[in-house]
């Protein structure tokens, strides 16, 4: 299998400067923007949370949010052609699931090198994700 180029490439954000970051790795991968798919997770609320219960925020609306959020970050002509998503679930899992879904070769996904108890507190993302993925990941670290 040859490392270049990759018919589709994962790339998730969380609207870091490193995810953002990412993307630039990805493009490069990819032989055509459109083969690289930009990926966000929204976490799910509880039905119990006050957004919830009051009906302000509902799954659709903070999803459009979101979309509307990625396309205005990444809306510079460089990004232009690749393919935005936004899920609903738990992040490992939801890049991991939309990765399959995609039959993606590669996700590239950047590592915040947390370490001690923060790492220990919020956990790695990245680290779930090459539990979890079916296919190879690139973590990029700083």
């Amino acid at each position: 299998m040859p490392w270049f180029p990759k018919r589709t490439v994962v790339v998730p954000v969380d609207f870091s400067t490193e995810s953002i970051d990412a993307i630039d790795v990805g493009l490069a991968l990819v032989d055509q923007p459109s083969h690289l798919h930009v990926v966000h997770v929204v976490i799910d609320i509880t039905p119990l949370e006050a957004g919830e219960v009051w009906g302000v925020i509902d799954p659709q609306t903070r999803i459009e949010q979101m979309e509307k959020a990625l396309k205005q970050r990444l809306a510079d002509a460089k990004y232009r052609g690749i393919q935005l998503a936004v899920v609903l679930g738990e992040p490992a899992h939801g890049i991991a699931n939309y990765a399959e879904e995609k039959k993606t070769e590669l996700i590239v996904i950047p590592s915040h090198g947390r370490t001690g108890i923060t790492r220990l507190l919020i956990g790695s993302v990245a680290e779930r994700v090459v539990r979890l993925a079916h296919c190879p990941v690139l973590v990029l670290r700083k």
